[in-house]
């Protein structure tokens, strides 16, 4: 997808479409318990790209994860294989890379990360985009990646990268992202790609 046609789209902007990307939605909330769309979703896009803007955690050194919902179930619990890897680097310019096992999922139901951790400081947020590949097929599983951003409150900046499939052939109708512990304030953007 090249980014010039889409650059408008790709960055935001409301009410902007092309034949390509189109922002179907947009949603700022502050104290949220948890950001859900269960609109939108369907066969007419065969990508949705969500996008995390300013996510401040209300709880110090924890996770922004989502998961989803299939048609005709409830509460947000399907199947994830997933991985997880991440590089940190702190302000004392200490780095590392590492394998995340503790955000990885084998068959699992939980939230999947975005990002591992972050602070909670008011000047402390967590960015990123996650990208989920045809939610309405009843043929497929659904594959996703993510990367994200987070200011880490040792203090540092972490990049994280997750990838994996929800392991189900029923349509995905909603999607839902939270912290693992505490509200937030942020904003989160759907994107349908063709």
């Amino acid at each position: 997808m090249p980014l010039g046609a889409n650059k408008a789209a790709i960055m935001g902007v409301a009410g902007v479409s092309t034949a390509d990307v189109v922002l179907l939605a947009s949603t700022t909330d502050t104290d949220s318990s948890g950001i859900a769309f269960t609109s939108g979703i369907d066969s007419t896009y065969g990508e949705y790209i969500f996008g995390f803007y300013k996510i401040n955690l209300a709880t110090d050194n924890e996770a922004f994860h989502w998961q989803v919902n299939a048609d005709g179930e409830s509460g947000y619990n399907e199947t994830i294989t997933s991985t997880n890897f991440y590089a940190f680097h702190s302000e004392a310019d200490s780095t590392s890379f590492t394998y995340g096992t503790g955000g990885d999922q084998a068959q699992g139901t939980a939230y999947q990360e975005i990002v591992q951790t972050s602070g909670s400081d008011a000047d402390e947020i967590c960015v990123g985009k996650l990208h989920l590949f045809n939610p309405s097929s009843t043929t497929y599983v659904k594959h996703f990646f993510s990367r994200g951003s987070s200011s880490h409150p040792s203090p540092g900046e972490l990049d994280n990268f997750n990838a994996g499939y929800i392991n189900t052939t029923a349509a995905i109708t909603g999607i839902n992202f939270k912290s693992s512990s505490g509200n937030f304030d942020g904003t989160i953007k759907m994107w349908g790609v063709k």
